[in-house]
């Protein structure tokens, strides 16, 4: 398990789902700048940023080729680590085509699992939340194919124009891919990250679940001591996570 400490006055921020990239290049102008507004402001007193998934509505990394734009998100990132200041990002559902360009040129780590850390004691269980739990059985037959390293290499030798748009198209169209029917709340007997949890608690403690995916801010108490959090998006809510050494929130950051 992986170990962090908060210093006196730092805290760690969580955040998901930006999709930057779609639906179009002005609206995902308008909303980087935004997020990187956020990241401007909280690296001020952050001990860490982790980053949960979906920054891109569409990522593949050819071995010479990344996809165009998104430099001030990217540019900030690297600013931000060369501070000192550690960034995690785990691979979500519509950028899960990562092999080296984040560690390489930004110095992040990129997570294709959760992970289990324990910052200042508290013990966090940290993902996507993609093909977790129950149900998902789509998408989960879906995720085979697109991680299956000979489907990535027919792909990769499509031409970069053409591959990034092919799947940009799918991305926004093919609801599994999209997850436009994830983001509405179902109930808590029918949230499957929520089931998904609990049944990680039936044999290991966890004090926070932390989750991006469902593009929905939740809170939901899974016994006395373990809260399960969904950290929303920055399409609808701008919505964020912030852990101050011992209490964890979300919060939306002001538009």
């Amino acid at each position: 398990m992986r170990q962090l400490i908060v210093p006196e006055g730092k805290k760690v921020y969580f955040a998901s789902d930006n999709h930057l990239g779609a639906p179009d290049r002005q609206q995902s102008m308008r909303r980087e700048k935004h997020f990187v507004s956020w990241l401007q402001e909280v690296k001020e007193d952050a001990a860490a940023i982790f980053l949960l998934g979906d920054l891109f509505d569409f990522w593949f990394e050819y071995r010479t080729v990344v996809p165009k734009g998104f430099v001030r998100t990217l540019g900030t990132l690297a600013a931000i680590t060369d501070r000192g200041i550690p960034v995690y990002f785990f691979a979500g559902n519509h950028d899960l085509w990562m092999n080296g360009y984040f560690e390489e040129e930004l110095g992040i780590p990129v997570f294709h699992k959760p992970q289990q850390f324990e910052i200042n004691g508290k013990r966090f269980f940290i993902g996507h939340g993609d093909g977790l739990g129950p149900h998902d059985k789509g998408y989960k037959r879906m995720k085979k194919v697109f991680t299956n390293p000979v489907a990535q290499w027919f792909f990769r030798w499509m031409h970069p124009d053409w591959g990034v748009r092919v799947a940009q198209y799918f991305s926004v169209k093919n609801k599994l891919i999209s997850g436009e029917e994830d983001k509405e709340f179902l109930g808590e007997e029918n949230e499957w990250l929520v089931q998904y949890a609990k049944r990680k608690l039936e044999s290991d403690h966890f004090d926070f679940f932390v989750f991006g995916h469902r593009h929905l801010p939740l809170e939901i108490k899974l016994n006395p001591d373990s809260t399960y959090f969904n950290l929303g998006d920055w399409i609808s809510h701008y919505t964020y996570g912030v852990f101050d050494g011992n209490r964890f929130e979300v919060r939306e950051f002001p538009t």
